[in-house]
Protein backbone atom coordinates (compact mmCIF):
# COMPACT_ATOMS: atom_id res chain seq x y z
CA UNK A 1 0.00 0.00 0.00
CA UNK A 2 2.96 2.37 0.85
CA UNK A 3 4.78 1.19 -2.19
CA UNK A 4 1.40 2.02 -4.16
CA UNK A 5 0.94 5.26 -2.88
CA UNK A 6 4.56 6.60 -3.13
CA UNK A 7 4.49 5.61 -7.07
CA UNK A 8 1.63 7.54 -7.28
CA UNK A 9 2.97 10.89 -5.56
CA UNK A 10 6.03 10.33 -7.56
CA UNK A 11 3.94 10.58 -10.82
CA UNK A 12 1.94 13.22 -9.60
CA UNK A 13 4.83 15.14 -9.01
CA UNK A 14 6.23 14.24 -12.29
CA UNK A 15 3.30 15.31 -14.18
CA UNK A 16 2.77 18.84 -12.12
CA UNK A 17 6.39 19.91 -13.01
CA UNK A 18 7.00 17.71 -16.32
CA UNK A 19 2.80 18.15 -17.75
CA UNK A 20 2.49 16.02 -20.43
CA UNK A 21 1.41 18.03 -23.31
CA UNK A 22 -1.12 17.48 -26.54
CA UNK A 23 1.13 16.94 -29.68
CA UNK A 24 -2.00 18.92 -31.59
CA UNK A 25 -3.09 21.65 -29.02
CA UNK A 26 -0.12 21.55 -26.32
CA UNK A 27 -2.68 21.72 -23.78
CA UNK A 28 -1.92 19.53 -20.58
CA UNK A 29 -3.21 15.77 -20.87
CA UNK A 30 -4.88 14.04 -18.58
CA UNK A 31 -4.46 10.94 -17.27
CA UNK A 32 -6.35 8.65 -19.21
CA UNK A 33 -5.22 10.47 -23.31
CA UNK A 34 -2.04 9.76 -24.76
CA UNK A 35 -0.10 11.76 -27.31
CA UNK A 36 -3.40 13.63 -28.18
CA UNK A 37 -5.95 15.43 -26.16
CA UNK A 38 -9.52 13.77 -26.67
CA UNK A 39 -10.25 16.74 -28.95
CA UNK A 40 -7.84 16.89 -31.15
CA UNK A 41 -7.85 13.52 -31.73
CA UNK A 42 -10.93 13.36 -32.80
CA UNK A 43 -9.81 15.55 -35.56
CA UNK A 44 -7.34 13.12 -37.01
CA UNK A 45 -8.63 12.86 -40.48
CA UNK A 46 -9.94 8.78 -40.95
CA UNK A 47 -10.05 7.44 -44.47
CA UNK A 48 -12.71 4.50 -43.41
CA UNK A 49 -10.89 2.92 -45.75
CA UNK A 50 -11.10 -0.83 -44.61
CA UNK A 51 -14.48 -0.75 -45.09
CA UNK A 52 -14.25 0.49 -48.42
CA UNK A 53 -13.57 -1.76 -50.78
CA UNK A 54 -11.75 -0.63 -54.46
CA UNK A 55 -10.45 2.60 -52.02
CA UNK A 56 -7.59 4.68 -52.84
CA UNK A 57 -4.73 2.79 -51.56
CA UNK A 58 -5.69 0.06 -53.50
CA UNK A 59 -6.29 1.71 -56.43
CA UNK A 60 -2.91 2.86 -56.18
CA UNK A 61 -1.70 -0.42 -56.46
CA UNK A 62 -3.99 -1.91 -58.96
CA UNK A 63 -1.72 -3.71 -61.99
CA UNK A 64 1.06 -2.81 -60.13
CA UNK A 65 1.73 -5.90 -57.54
CA UNK A 66 -1.09 -8.40 -56.64
CA UNK A 67 -2.25 -7.87 -53.22
CA UNK A 68 -5.23 -9.15 -51.07
CA UNK A 69 -5.60 -5.82 -49.63
CA UNK A 70 -4.74 -2.12 -48.83
CA UNK A 71 -5.48 0.36 -46.69
CA UNK A 72 -4.52 3.77 -45.37
CA UNK A 73 -5.76 4.89 -42.18
CA UNK A 74 -5.88 8.75 -42.18
CA UNK A 75 -5.61 11.39 -44.68
CA UNK A 76 -2.14 13.51 -45.04
CA UNK A 77 -2.24 16.81 -45.91
CA UNK A 78 0.17 19.81 -46.05
CA UNK A 79 0.75 21.07 -42.58
CA UNK A 80 -2.13 18.90 -41.33
CA UNK A 81 -2.71 17.52 -37.86
CA UNK A 82 -1.16 14.14 -39.24
CA UNK A 83 1.93 15.95 -40.82
CA UNK A 84 2.76 17.33 -37.98
CA UNK A 85 2.62 14.26 -36.22
CA UNK A 86 4.65 12.53 -38.32
CA UNK A 87 7.57 15.03 -38.70
CA UNK A 88 7.54 14.71 -35.02
CA UNK A 89 7.72 10.92 -35.53
CA UNK A 90 10.67 11.14 -38.11
CA UNK A 91 12.66 13.80 -36.92
CA UNK A 92 12.25 14.82 -33.01
CA UNK A 93 12.41 11.41 -31.59
CA UNK A 94 8.93 11.35 -30.37
CA UNK A 95 8.51 7.50 -31.02
CA UNK A 96 5.51 7.25 -28.74
CA UNK A 97 3.85 9.48 -31.64
CA UNK A 98 4.79 5.94 -33.60
CA UNK A 99 2.93 3.46 -31.34
CA UNK A 100 0.07 5.41 -30.54
CA UNK A 101 -0.90 5.67 -34.42
CA UNK A 102 -0.16 1.95 -34.98
CA UNK A 103 -2.40 1.21 -32.20
CA UNK A 104 -5.43 3.70 -33.25
CA UNK A 105 -5.09 2.32 -36.77
CA UNK A 106 -5.48 -1.63 -35.26
CA UNK A 107 -8.25 -0.85 -33.73
CA UNK A 108 -9.89 0.72 -36.91
CA UNK A 109 -8.80 -2.28 -38.57
CA UNK A 110 -10.67 -4.65 -36.13
CA UNK A 111 -13.96 -3.43 -37.42
CA UNK A 112 -13.18 -5.53 -40.61
CA UNK A 113 -11.97 -9.30 -40.83
CA UNK A 114 -9.35 -9.45 -43.00
CA UNK A 115 -6.55 -7.66 -41.32
CA UNK A 116 -7.04 -11.09 -38.35
CA UNK A 117 -5.44 -13.18 -41.50
CA UNK A 118 -1.39 -11.04 -42.16
CA UNK A 119 0.86 -13.94 -40.31
CA UNK A 120 3.26 -11.38 -39.78
CA UNK A 121 3.96 -7.70 -40.54
CA UNK A 122 7.04 -6.29 -41.82
CA UNK A 123 7.64 -2.20 -41.54
CA UNK A 124 9.69 -0.73 -44.65
CA UNK A 125 13.04 -0.69 -43.34
CA UNK A 126 15.83 2.02 -43.38
CA UNK A 127 19.27 1.54 -44.94
CA UNK A 128 22.06 1.29 -41.99
CA UNK A 129 23.18 4.66 -42.91
CA UNK A 130 19.64 6.05 -42.25
CA UNK A 131 19.47 4.48 -39.39
CA UNK A 132 22.35 4.92 -37.76
CA UNK A 133 21.51 8.70 -38.69
CA UNK A 134 18.07 8.86 -37.09
CA UNK A 135 19.06 6.08 -34.23
CA UNK A 136 15.20 4.28 -34.93
CA UNK A 137 12.89 3.08 -37.76
CA UNK A 138 9.67 5.04 -37.35
CA UNK A 139 7.59 2.52 -39.08
CA UNK A 140 8.81 0.08 -36.57
CA UNK A 141 7.38 2.00 -33.95
CA UNK A 142 4.07 2.45 -35.80
CA UNK A 143 4.06 -1.63 -36.37
CA UNK A 144 4.56 -1.90 -32.79
CA UNK A 145 1.14 -0.54 -31.80
CA UNK A 146 -0.30 -2.48 -34.43
CA UNK A 147 0.61 -5.12 -33.03
CA UNK A 148 -0.02 -4.44 -29.88
CA UNK A 149 -3.22 -4.38 -30.48
CA UNK A 150 -3.94 -6.62 -33.58
CA UNK A 151 -2.00 -9.88 -32.23
CA UNK A 152 0.11 -10.06 -35.09
CA UNK A 153 3.79 -10.44 -34.46
CA UNK A 154 5.99 -7.27 -36.28
CA UNK A 155 9.61 -7.72 -37.72
CA UNK A 156 12.03 -5.81 -38.97
CA UNK A 157 14.87 -8.00 -39.29
CA UNK A 158 13.50 -10.12 -41.91
CA UNK A 159 13.29 -7.16 -45.20
CA UNK A 160 16.81 -5.54 -45.81
CA UNK A 161 17.15 -2.44 -47.52
CA UNK A 162 20.77 -2.95 -49.36
CA UNK A 163 20.53 -0.13 -51.23
CA UNK A 164 20.76 3.92 -50.07
CA UNK A 165 18.66 5.48 -52.03
CA UNK A 166 18.09 9.07 -53.00
CA UNK A 167 15.36 11.07 -51.38
CA UNK A 168 11.82 10.60 -53.63
CA UNK A 169 10.75 13.79 -52.95
CA UNK A 170 10.34 15.87 -56.12
CA UNK A 171 10.87 13.05 -58.03
CA UNK A 172 8.34 11.27 -61.05
CA UNK A 173 6.64 8.37 -60.03
CA UNK A 174 8.69 6.83 -62.72
CA UNK A 175 11.62 8.53 -61.55
CA UNK A 176 10.71 7.01 -57.89
CA UNK A 177 10.34 3.57 -59.30
CA UNK A 178 13.89 3.43 -60.96
CA UNK A 179 15.49 4.75 -57.50
CA UNK A 180 13.79 1.64 -55.62
CA UNK A 181 14.98 -1.19 -58.00
CA UNK A 182 16.78 -4.11 -56.15
CA UNK A 183 16.71 -1.65 -53.02
CA UNK A 184 15.58 -4.45 -50.97
CA UNK A 185 16.31 -8.53 -50.36
CA UNK A 186 15.49 -11.11 -47.89
CA UNK A 187 17.62 -11.54 -44.67
CA UNK A 188 19.29 -14.59 -45.49
CA UNK A 189 17.72 -18.21 -44.20
CA UNK A 190 14.49 -16.67 -44.52
CA UNK A 191 11.08 -18.92 -45.42
CA UNK A 192 8.23 -16.85 -46.17
CA UNK A 193 6.66 -19.69 -47.92
CA UNK A 194 2.48 -19.73 -48.02
CA UNK A 195 2.71 -17.16 -45.50
CA UNK A 196 0.79 -13.27 -45.93
CA UNK A 197 2.95 -10.35 -44.99
CA UNK A 198 1.35 -6.93 -44.31
CA UNK A 199 3.45 -4.29 -45.29
CA UNK A 200 3.50 -1.14 -43.21
CA UNK A 201 4.68 1.98 -43.74
CA UNK A 202 4.14 5.71 -42.54
CA UNK A 203 3.19 7.93 -45.51
CA UNK A 204 1.61 6.47 -49.03
CA UNK A 205 2.80 9.24 -52.08
CA UNK A 206 3.38 6.83 -55.16
CA UNK A 207 3.78 3.52 -53.53
CA UNK A 208 7.49 3.22 -55.18
CA UNK A 209 9.15 2.16 -52.22
CA UNK A 210 6.42 -0.41 -50.80
CA UNK A 211 5.87 -1.45 -54.35
CA UNK A 212 9.62 -2.46 -54.13
CA UNK A 213 9.15 -4.45 -51.04
CA UNK A 214 6.40 -6.58 -52.15
CA UNK A 215 8.69 -7.21 -55.43
CA UNK A 216 11.59 -8.10 -52.90
CA UNK A 217 8.97 -10.31 -50.55
CA UNK A 218 7.26 -12.00 -53.49
CA UNK A 219 10.26 -14.02 -54.20
CA UNK A 220 9.79 -16.42 -52.01
CA UNK A 221 7.32 -19.24 -53.21
CA UNK A 222 3.32 -18.84 -52.46
CA UNK A 223 3.52 -15.44 -50.65
CA UNK A 224 0.52 -13.60 -50.41
CA UNK A 225 0.89 -9.58 -49.80
CA UNK A 226 -1.11 -6.93 -47.86
CA UNK A 227 -0.55 -3.16 -47.68
CA UNK A 228 -0.75 -0.26 -44.97
CA UNK A 229 -0.07 3.20 -44.41
CA UNK A 230 -0.48 5.33 -41.80
CA UNK A 231 -1.42 8.29 -43.97
CA UNK A 232 -2.29 8.54 -47.43
CA UNK A 233 -0.44 11.91 -49.07
CA UNK A 234 -3.37 13.85 -50.69
CA UNK A 235 -3.13 17.36 -52.52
Amino acid sequence: MKTAFLKELQHGLVHMFYPRLCEGCSKPLITPEKVLCISCALQLPETGYQNIPGNETELRFAGRIPFVHATSYAWFTTDGLLQHLIHGLKYKNKKEIGYYLGQRFGHSMQQVNFISTPDLIIPVPLHPAKMAQRGYNQSMYIARGLSSVLNIPAADDILLRVKNTQTQTNKTRAERVDNMVDAFKIAANINLKDKHILILDDVLTTGATLEACALALMKQESIKISIATVGIAVS
